[in-house]
Order: C-alpha cells, then sequence, then structure tokens
C-alpha cells in the first residue's frame, strides 16, 4: 500500500509538474506574442507620425541649377484658414520663380472657388511675378474642376491646360444665407435686436428682409462680379470668345471650354513639362502644412466656431462659388 501511495503520489507530482511547465510555456509564448504586437504598434505610429510630420519622403533635393519644371498644387476651397490660401500659394509661387533652376510653373488646380480676396491676392501676385520674371512661363493645368474662384486665380497663367471632362467657369459671385422669421412666428418667438447705427443688423436672418439692405448687398456683388470679369479678360484677352451667359455663372466642360476661350488646349501635368515647358523633371514647390499647424488651425477654428459660426452662416459670406 505504501509503495501504490508513493507511486500515487509521484504520479501526481509529474501530472502537476507538467500542468506548471505548460502554462509556464504558455505565459512565455503569450508574452512572446504580446512583445511582437506591441513592436508592431509602435513601428505602425512611428510610420503615420513620420508621415505626418513629414519626416521622410517628399520631393528629393534638386542640384543647384538644375533645370526642372516647378509644381505648385492648388486642391479644395480657397479660403484663408484652408489648405489653399494666399499666404501659401504665394509663399510657393514665389519660390518657384526665384529658383534659378526654374525652367516653367505649372499650377495644378482642382477648385471650385472660394474667397474672392485669397484669389484676388493670388492673381495679383501672379501678375507681378510675371513681370518679374518675363523668361519664365505659367501654366494652369486644370484637373476635375476649377471653377469661380479657381478660374480667378488661373486667368493669369499663360495657357490653360484642361481635360476634355474638366468642368471649367462659374464666373459669378454669390453671397447665401437664411431666413427665419417664418420659423420664428409659428414658434412665437420674439427676436429683440439693439444697433446702435441704423444699419449695423445689415442682413439680419432673424429679421425679415430689408428692401434698402438687400439692394446694397446687391450692388456690392455686382461689384465684385465685375472685378472678376475684368480680370478674365484682362487675362484671356483676345482669346475669349464672349457670350450672353459667358459671365452668368454657367460651368462648361473642357471641351467647350476651349471653344470658347476660356482654355487653351488639353494637357496634363506631365505633358505640359514634356511637350509645352520642355523639362520633364518635375519639383513640387507646394506648401503644405505640418500634421501640428493642421491641429492647431482646426481646434482653434472649432473654438471661434463655437462663439461666432453660427452667426457668420447664418448672415452669409460673399464667395466665388
Amino acid at each position: 500500500m505504501a509503495d501504490n501511495d508513493l507511486g500515487g503520489a509521484n504520479w501526481e507530482r509529474r501530472v502537476l509538474e507538467k500542468v506548471a511547465m505548460e502554462g509556464i510555456a504558455e505565459q512565455r509564448k503569450s508574452r512572446r506574442w504580446g512583445i511582437f504586437f506591441k513592436l508592431l504598434g509602435f513601428a505602425y505610429l512611428t510610420m503615420v507620425l513620420g508621415v505626418a510630420f513629414e519626416w521622410w519622403g517628399g520631393s528629393e533635393k534638386l542640384a543647384e541649377g538644375a533645370k526642372h519644371t516647378a509644381l505648385i498644387n492648388m486642391e479644395g476651397v480657397i479660403a484663408a484658414k484652408n489648405d489653399i490660401n494666399a499666404d501659401d500659394v504665394i509663399g510657393s509661387l514665389q519660390a518657384a520663380f526665384e529658383d534659378k533652376g526654374t525652367a516653367g510653373v505649372i499650377l495644378r488646380i482642382n477648385s471650385p472657388g472660394g474667397s474672392p480676396v485669397q484669389a484676388g491676392m493670388i492673381n495679383d501676385e501672379i501678375l507681378r511675378l510675371r513681370k518679374l520674371h518675363t523668361d519664365i512661363p505659367l501654366y494652369a493645368v486644370v484637373e476635375d474642376v476649377c471653377a469661380s474662384g479657381g478660374y480667378y486665380v488661373a486667368a493669369q497663367a499663360d495657357k490653360i491646360f484642361v481635360d476634355k471632362a474638366s468642368i471649367v467657369g462659374s464666373i459669378g459671385v454669390l453671397m447665401d444665407g437664411f431666413g427665419f422669421t417664418g420659423s420664428m412666428e409659428k414658434l412665437g418667438v420674439e427676436r429683440r435686436l439693439l444697433t446702435a447705427g441704423e444699419n449695423k443688423g445689415f442682413l439680419d436672418p432673424f429679421s425679415p428682409q430689408n428692401k434698402e439692405h438687400h439692394d446694397h448687398a446687391k450692388a456690392m456683388l455686382t461689384e465684385i462680379h465685375q472685378q472678376f470679369i475684368d480680370v478674365v479678360r484682362s487675362g484671356r484677352g483676345k482669346r475669349l470668345k464672349e457670350t450672353p451667359d459667358m459671365f452668368s455663372g454657367l460651368m462648361w466642360s473642357g471641351a467647350k471650354s476651349i471653344e470658347l476661350g476660356l482654355a487653351d488646349g488639353f494637357g496634363s501635368v506631365d505633358s505640359v513639362a514634356r511637350d509645352i515647358i520642355g523639362v520633364e523633371e518635375i519639383h513640387d514647390y507646394t506648401i503644405k502644412p505640418n500634421f501640428a499647424e493642421k491641429f492647431a488651425e482646426r481646434f482653434g477654428a472649432s473654438m471661434g466656431a463655437a462663439l461666432s459660426g453660427s452667426v457668420t452662416k447664418a448672415l452669409g459670406a460673399i464667395s466665388l462659388r
């Protein structure tokens, strides 16, 4: 019995040892997998941060004086706090024109428009740089859309190239907003507006529309519209084949825009660099806000919107869109 008891005890001990060793092995295996996934996560985070903060990548540095085609991208809505804003585009243009190796500049546009002020500032700088650097041509290459404020900028290029299906035009100005007077009456809400200055409540969305305010706004839009028309006529010159609806805000296909003189021909960034400028080497001069700047701007914008954004949207803003 004693031997049997001892054998039983040894058997139980062996089983316990085996279970314990398997548990230790499983823990080691789990720990190894945990380390693997942590390293994988760290590598992924490093890659994301590297792209966000531009630790690597981007255009290769050119040898000083090496001939190249300068590229500047304009993609999105044109506005002071957007990715397309006058400060960044003007900075990109200046860097491109001032580089001794620049054989020509391509402005690649994919924009529905935006702020007439921002577009006007870019337009003015293009005029200045073209007069200063008469040996460097500037071409606009339209991708999906070049409308309103986007076309305001493109009009000053030496030539405009499009795809046959690009959307071009929308030469007009708008100011949009909302009126809530009917809804307020149904809800029994009374508007109490106090101003110092008889026109300080200009286009207040919670008050009935004032004819004098309406007429003043319309006159202001007409003035800005005429500025837009003058820019297009000045930039396109005799190439423009004016029609009664050319400046009505309508848009046309790229193929039709060539017929109307709003564009000069079909082309892409590569084909213009190769066939028009004659230098296939392309260097990107586009100034891009880094991740930290974007975060700070968006955070600041969201705080500002909490304070005044709803009123601004209700009143409306003048836009080349």
